[in-house]
Formats: C-alpha cells, sequence, structure tokens
C-alpha cells in the first residue's frame, strides 16, 4: 500500500499470548510512503519516527538528500522484540532502539536512539533510571572538554539549559556513572552511533516519554544484532548490522543465529509441524537490513528436504 501520513504512532499492543513477540503489522504487507517535495529521505525517517541508519538500511537505492517524489520509501512498521523481561526500559544497541513497556503491560512504545561511538561505547547491562531532569544544564567531563580543545573548541564548565544545550530540554540519568538517556540539539544524528556513550534521542520523542518514565525504573542495556520471534504459528528472523569491530564471517554468524532458531523452535513448535526454509534465512543473514522475515512453512509433502533444517 502506498499512502503518506501526517503523524506515526509510536505505541503497540503487547501480544495476549506471551509467548509471540513480533509487535505491529504484518511483515508479509509492507509499509511504503511518499516524500513530500521538499523532504530529504532523514526528514521522512524522522516524521515516521525511524533513525537514519535504519531508514537507509531498507531504501539502499533512495538518494538520502533528493529522494524523487515518484520514488516509494519503504517504512518499517513491524519488530521483534528484544529478549529482555517486558517492564522498564530496554535499549538494543545494534538496532538503535528503545523500547519502553507500559506499566500495565498491555502496550510497548518504542523509538530510535543514537548510541555510543567505537570509541565511547554505550555500556551493557541492567541499570535503573535515578534521576529525571526537565531544561538540564550540561557539565563536560574534562575528557571531552580535551577533545573539543584539540579540535579548536574550547568548551565552558557548564552549558546553560536552553535549546543550544546538547542535552537537550529532557534527561533521565542512569544508575552507570556518567551515563544518561537524553534529548539533543543534533536531531538528525539519531539512530547512529556518534554520542560519548550518552543515549540521544529525537526531541519530541523524549517529551512524550518524560512524564511516563519513572526514578527505579529498570534498563536493560543489551547487544542483540539478531532477534528471533513468534507469531501466528510462524518463526520471524530480524538481523541488524553489527556494531562496528564486532563483525562476524558469515559462518559464525549462521551459527549463531542457528542457536537463536532452535531455542525458539522447540519451544513453540511442539503441536504445529514447520520447517526453515533455507532461502528465507540465508536472505536475511545477507541482506541485515532490520526487517523481520518469516523463515518457516509448513510441512507438505512437497516440501524440499533441503529446506529442512531440524
Amino acid at each position: 500500500m502506498l499512502y503518506s501520513m501526517p503523524a506515526w504512532t509510536t505505541q503497540f499492543d503487547l501480544p495476549l499470548d506471551k509467548n509471540e513477540t513480533l509487535i505491529g503489522n504484518d511483515p508479509k504487507q509492507p509499509l511504503f510512503v511518499y516524500a513530500k517535495a521538499e523532504d530529504t529521505l532523514l526528514d521522512v525517517a524522522r516524521r515516521y519516527n525511524i533513525g537514519q541508519n535504519e531508514i537507509l538500511l531498507v531504501n539502499p537505492k533512495v538518494d538520502r538528500w533528493l529522494p524523487s517524489t515518484n520514488t516509494a520509501i519503504l517504512i518499517p512498521d513491524s519488530r521483534i522484540l528484544p529478549e529482555t523481561p517486558r517492564k522498564g526500559v530496554t535499549l538494543n544497541l545494534p538496532e538503535y532502539r528503545l523500547y519502553y513497556y507500559s506499566p500495565d503491560h498491555k502496550h510497548v512504545i518504542t523509538h530510535p536512539v543514537s548510541i555510543g561511538r567505537q570509541d565511547w561505547n554505550t555500556p551493557l547491562g541492567k541499570t535503573t533510571i535515578t534521576t529525571k531532569k526537565a531544561n538540564p544544564t550540561w557539565t563536560p567531563p574534562e575528557s571531552i572538554k580535551k577533545e573539543h580543545a584539540e579540535q579548536g573548541e574550547i568548551l565552558p564548565d557548564v552549558v546553560p539549559a536552553g535549546v543550544d544545550n546538547p542535552l537537550g530540554l529532557f534527561a533521565l540519568r542512569l544508575g552507570i556513572p556518567g551515563y544518561l538517556i537524553h534529548s539533543t540539539n543534533k536531531p538528525f544524528g539519531v539512530g547512529m552511533r556518534v554520542s560519548h556513550g550518552c543515549v540521544r534521542m529525537y526531541p519530541e520523542d523524549i517529551e512524550r516519554l518524560f512524564p511516563e518514565v519513572k526514578v527505579g525504573l529498570p534498563v536493560y542495556i543489551v547487544n542483540q544484532p539478531i532477534k528471533v520471534g513468534w507469531r501466528n504459528k510462524q518463526i520471524y528472523i530480524e538481523v541488524h548490522p553489527q556494531l562496528e569491530g564486532e563483525e562476524l564471517p558469515y559462518n559464525e554468524l549462521y551459527e549463531q543465529t542457528m542457536v537463536l532458531i532452535k531455542k525458539t523452535f522447540f519451544k513453540y513448535n511442539e503441536q504445529q509441524k514447520l520447517v526453515v526454509v533455507a532461502q528465507a534465512l540465508r536472505q536475511a543473514l545477507e541482506k541485515k537490513n532490520g526487517l523481520p522475515i518469516a523463515i518457516t512453512q509448513a510441512i507438505t509433502k512437497k516440501s524440499d528436504p533441503l529446506d529442512e533444517l531440524f
């Protein structure tokens, strides 16, 4: 279907069946939109709550600065939930995405984020939201002041609150010293690996999220480039590029993926006999575009033995 929308939802219903982990619309019916004449691809990404890397991965042939108004732009509108508890906040770094689970366990809200660059990695692990601050000031650490000084920019000891503050207008401090989830005055960098370790969000996204998040809420920061999910008696796989410096050869990536698939396959395949379609699995691992792909089909007498991986 081809159409444009004035706004885009960031909230999805959680499946009533807790075994199901795919949220959003049917991946087999992809959503396409048209850019407005004055749009860049990054404008479209922000309008539909997509990060920069993500919009480029799923639209590799679309010019990021001058997309033709006659070109259809693919918008991801389904996702596999990361393998974490369905509570609090989850940050999946290779996905450049945040998930916030509502306290009533009925909904999940998801937004694109920026994360730390290779020399300033965002740390992994479980932590909590320790404080919330609207209109925060920023006290640059000495390491960042030194880095900027080497580039000819002298940072003040304290940057006052306001639209020019790199933290933006809202900040959530994590239990890991020195790290925050915050807004940004450089929104086109959202969805990339550009920060000094903190997690950046579109200003409009954190403005909506800020009232929902409570102090003490758990935060799970994970590195899951491969996600395997289950919905409507089918197994789906969602593969994202691994973080820079962590790329694996295809054979090793395949082996890691098979471990996850087998775990899902034998957990949910008790009543429905399925085979894994090797071609679909290979396509997902080669493209690494972050789109959920169904990789199973029901067993029939005509099933190709080559497709039966288990």
